[in-house]
């Protein structure tokens, strides 16, 4: 049986990758920290710690695939000129833009996205902790097992 104890230590590890907003790497540093120390205590505290983790390893991962397809396109506008914005005007006029910076901008709305979802699913997953249930991230790859 589940003490409330344990919920609040699992609660608290997928709560803690919060903590990148003011700690750089926080969202590994916090979880990893609370799930070491306490992963021997209880199966549903090591379960709820090795999915806060893999999940944010998971997100990195993602992030820097995206980033690795967004950067080019902003890159090649940048050498291409940036003839499309008018400075005193504040004018945009994207008859003249490139196709490539309508697709970096494209998987930047998409890293926005992800960004949001991430922050909700954490949320969630904290929520299953605080009452009792195990909960999986979804599109998360098992790094630890």
């Amino acid at each position: 049986m589940l003490d409330k104890h344990q919920k609040n230590i699992a609660t608290f590890i997928h709560l803690s990758t919060f903590s990148r907003f003011v700690i750089p790497f926080g969202n590994f540093l916090g979880p990893i920290i609370l799930w070491i120390t306490n992963k021997d205590k209880s199966e549903f505290i090591d379960a709820h710690g090795k999915q806060a983790i893999n999940f944010q390893i998971s997100i990195l991962l993602y992030a820097i695939i995206l980033g690795t397809l967004t950067i080019p396109f902003f890159v090649f506008k940048l050498f291409s000129g940036i003839d499309f914005i008018d400075f005193n005007g504040f004018h945009f006029d994207f008859h003249s833009a490139s196709p490539l910076l309508f697709v970096g901008g494209f998987l930047g709305v998409l890293a926005v996205i992800g960004f949001i979802i991430e922050l909700v699913l954490i949320v969630v997953a904290s929520l299953k902790a605080r009452d009792g249930e195990y909960y999986q991230y979804p599109l998360t790859i098992n790094f630890l097992k």
